[in-house]
């Protein structure tokens, strides 16, 4: 990550990608928030900051058939949406909520 456009993006991707994860693994509610919330935060954190197989070991744990090429799937789709909600030079935001929860997120 270059930048913190880039940062935050990968973080509001982290936090999506938290929620698709959260219902595959039968999380609801608030520990769905908390789930995603953690993926969020470990983007800047170097030693947690492999989304990806965290998301493959809970999957594993709890018995959740997803292909490791169907995470990866799910991920670029969610960065690429995720990008899509940062706002653009024009100061533009499909979802402002959003982009304010990953600059909130960087932040804690």
């Amino acid at each position: 990550m270059t930048s913190s456009d880039d940062v935050q993006k990968t973080i509001l991707r982290n936090k999506l990608l938290g929620r698709w994860a959260a219902e595959k693994l039968g999380i609801t509610g608030r520990d769905a928030d908390a789930y995603s919330d953690a993926l969020a935060r470990d983007t800047a954190n170097p030693v947690r900051n492999d989304v990806f197989s965290r998301i493959r070991q809970d999957f594993d744990a709890a018995g959740v058939a997803e292909s490791d090429e169907r995470i990866r799937h799910v991920m670029t789709e969610l960065m690429l949406k995720a990008g899509n909600l940062m706002p653009t030079a024009q100061g533009n935001s499909v979802d402002a909520a959003a982009v304010m929860i990953a600059r909130n997120l960087m932040t804690r």
